[in-house]
Order: structure tokens, then C-alpha cells, then sequence
């Protein structure tokens, strides 16, 4: 197992599915762990399953300010930031014909603006975590979808969010991949976690039709590429 020992990752949507099975991951590899998400109770008690002091923070990274003193207050406690996982994430689905834009509204805000916000505020750090860090390598993964890459039917905001997602990791990983910091795009498929229960009973329906007959990830079936990614050797770039 590859250690990441001495290192600190920042975690967001760590209360649930790929966000909690990438902090327990990460921090079994030995990394110090900041846990962000808005469920204070599911963090606090996933902190207890971690025995390297793991860092709880209360964040709604849809905020900007929030966001960004959720990185502030990591680097300030923890010391350092090497390891940026933008986990959090919405997915409101249906037909767009008469759709809540409260839902098209809140995609936007979590799965963009969120890790927009999360991804300003880290890089400085980053960068600095890969000139002095004890790796001289950082980390930046953007947790997207095969949605990110295929458009389907009621999917269209999702969908544009997670393109986006793409678009943003792609450009960024261009421009900082020769300062050691590595962007990396992460893009599960249909994956059995809470990410699918907030939908409408309606669009519910749908889903279970639509995934019936398919064998769902479970959290760790993410977990164990974004860790393997994090351990790559300094001269691997992220892609």
C-alpha cells in the first residue's frame, strides 16, 4: 500500500457514498483528513472511524464563503493542503419541460459553482504543497459522471453540469500540470449511494427502471482509482 503519510486531503460531500469511502481510503494510506459536507452528525460520526485525527467541518460549498474558509480552516488546522477531492454533488433528474428550476438551479450551484469555488481557494495552496511539500506533488480530482460524457434524455442539466466539469478539469490540468500540480477527472458510472434519492418519486420510478438490470459501484468502487491516482509517482501528470 503507498503511503501518503505526512500529506493533508480535503474531502468535500465526505458525508456519504464516494465522498466517505475516499476519506476512510485516504486516510488508511496515512494522510490527515478534513471532512466537509453540511451533515455535521454523518461527519462526526465517520470521524470516528478514522484514527488520524480527521479534521469536521459544517460547509455548504454551494456558498462561496463557506467554501472557501473550509479550505482556510484546513490549511490553518492541519497545517498544509495537498490533496483537493471535489466530491460534492447533486443529481436532480426528469424531463426539462416543465422542471423545478429550483433543481436546475441547485445543480449549478453544488456541482458547479461548488467545486469552482473549492478548486480558487485550493490552488494557491497546491501549488505551494508541490514546491515544499514531502512529495513535491499535489493533487486536484474532480469527481464528474459518465454523464460528463454521454447526454441522455431528462438528464440535460446533470449532464450539463458534469460537461462542464470536464471542460474546467481538462483547461486547469493544461495549466498547472508542469508545477507538479496534478488534475485529475474522475467519472463513475451508476453508482449505489444517496446521490439518486433526492429525485422526485416520479423521476424515482425512472431511475430504478433505467438501472434495473445494471450491477452498481459502491462507494469504494471510486475510491480505490481516486487513491490510485494520489499515489502515482511525481513524474505520472494527472489527466
Amino acid at each position: 500500500m503507498e503511503s501518503l503519510n505526512g500529506t493533508v486531503a480535503l474531502v468535500t460531500g465526505a458525508s456519504s457514498g464516494i465522498g466517505e469511502a475516499t476519506a476512510l481510503e485516504l486516510a488508511s494510506r496515512g494522510a490527515r483528513v478534513a471532512l466537509v459536507a453540511r451533515r455535521r452528525d454523518r461527519l462526526e460520526s465517520l470521524a470516528e472511524q478514522i484514527d488520524s485525527e480527521p479534521l469536521v467541518i459544517e460547509a455548504d460549498v454551494s456558498d462561496r464563503l463557506q467554501a472557501t474558509a473550509a479550505v482556510e480552516q484546513t490549511v490553518q488546522e492541519l497545517g498544509r493542503l495537498d490533496t483537493l477531492i471535489n466530491n460534492a454533488g447533486v443529481m436532480l433528474l426528469g424531463p426539462a419541460v416543465d422542471a423545478p428550476m429550483e433543481e436546475w438551479e441547485r445543480m449549478l450551484s453544488v456541482n458547479v459553482a461548488g467545486l469552482l469555488y473549492c478548486a480558487h481557494a485550493a490552488l494557491p495552496h497546491l501549488l505551494r504543497a508541490a514546491d515544499e511539500g514531502p512529495r513535491q506533488v499535489a493533487d486536484l480530482v474532480n469527481i464528474s459522471s459518465v454523464a460528463g460524457r454521454v447526454a441522455r434524455n431528462g438528464s440535460g442539466v446533470y449532464n450539463l453540469t458534469k460537461h462542464g466539469v470536464g471542460a474546467f478539469s481538462e483547461s486547469l490540468r493544461q495549466e498547472v500540470t508542469k508545477r507538479h500540480v496534478r488534475v485529475s477527472l474522475v467519472e463513475p458510472g451508476a453508482v449505489s449511494t444517496e446521490l439518486a434519492s433526492h429525485n422526485r418519486p416520479e423521476v424515482l420510478e425512472v431511475i430504478g427502471g433505467r438501472f434495473s438490470d445494471m450491477e452498481r459501484l459502491g462507494g469504494q468502487g471510486s475510491a480505490d482509482p481516486i487513491a490510485y491516482l494520489l499515489t502515482r509517482p511525481r513524474r505520472v501528470a494527472g489527466k
